[in-house]
């Protein structure tokens, strides 16, 4: 016993510390949470960091990139078609959000009501959430059909010619707008009627006590309260749309002629029918600083409007 009190107080202060350590709650906390380190490494930032050095290259896929600087950067500015292509996502950015943001809540405000039958209309509306969206985008292609398509079948039976909707360069990014912002409203509208439960309710009566109606209450406490949760879902809901891919793909195609072709859409075109990575990676990493800046610009501009807020 005497013996390995003498050895213990004999070794090195560095071999003591490293046991101590393998046997603290820090040591077990790293454990678990290194997983998930080594998968952001792995899956996020390494892809991020080689994405960049491609976008400074000429690289086929077969062979070595060839570093030519920064030409991928002077082509895509020189480029017209990028230029459309990013006015197309902007576009749809601008038409989907607030569409999105505004169903949700009405949504929401009316399904919070204790009335029959509300927790089946909840699931019908999240449904399309948990609907892959290639299967979601091929039911609309044909609902949009020009001449067998149930939109138009509908419209025929009140004598009204319905249009070719994803063939027309004016309608065709406003269905696909719709058809987005009906896929992902339910999610929305799950957060905002949490939100609306945690509101409380002496607010309201407080308000009815001084004469506020639904308007006023609505205006002056329900809206301020569930601006967090608010502010979380136009943060979700732009970054959803400037990355918008699938329905694009399946629906339009990009077309008719360019006008529905977004960002996303070009870089996989010039990514895997073109195979020039290089140029593809460059309109990646200018996606990335778009929706890094919109971000941070919400972030920077929430303590004007987001209740809650220090």
């Amino acid at each position: 016993m005497k013996s390995s009190v003498q050895t213990a107080k004999s070794l090195p202060v560095k071999v003591k510390r490293r046991r101590k350590f393998l046997g603290s709650e820090a040591f077990y906390g790293y454990l678990f949470v290194s997983p998930m380190v080594f998968g952001f490494l792995l899956v996020m930032l390494f892809p991020l960091i080689y994405s960049i050095y491609i976008s400074f290259t000429d690289w086929q896929l077969l062979g070595d990139p060839n570093f030519i600087g920064s030409e991928n950067y002077e082509r895509l500015v020189n480029d017209p078609d990028f230029w459309v292509v990013l006015k197309n996502t902007l576009i749809f950015s601008v038409g989907l959000v607030p569409i999105n943001i505004v169903l949700a809540l009405l949504l929401a405000l009316l399904l919070q009501r204790n009335l029959p039958g509300m927790g089946i209309f909840r699931t019908a509306i999240f449904i399309p959430v948990m609907t892959s969206i290639v299967v979601w985008s091929i039911i609309w292609r044909y609902m949009f059909g020009t001449e067998e398509g149930f939109i138009n079948q509908m419209l025929a039976v009140f004598g009204i010619d319905g249009p070719a909707w994803l063939y027309d360069p004016n309608l065709a990014m406003g269905a696909v707008i719709v058809v987005s912002a009906l896929k992902n409203v339910g999610l929305n509208m799950v957060l905002f009627l949490a939100a609306l439960q945690q509101v409380d309710k002496n607010l309201y009566e407080a308000s009815v006590l001084d004469g506020a109606g639904r308007g006023k209450q609505f205006w002056h406490i329900t809206l301020p309260m569930i601006t967090p949760t608010l502010f979380l879902t136009i943060i979700l809901t732009v970054i959803g749309s400037m990355k918008v891919f699938g329905q694009i793909y399946v629906m339009t195609n990009g077309g008719p002629g360019n006008h529905t072709k977004v960002l996303v859409y070009y870089i996989w075109e010039n990514a895997f029918k073109l195979f020039d990575f290089g140029y593809a990676s460059a309109i990646a990493l200018v996606l990335f600083v778009m929706i890094l800046f919109f971000t941070i610009l919400q972030w920077v501009g929430r303590r004007r409007w987001v209740f809650h807020e220090q």
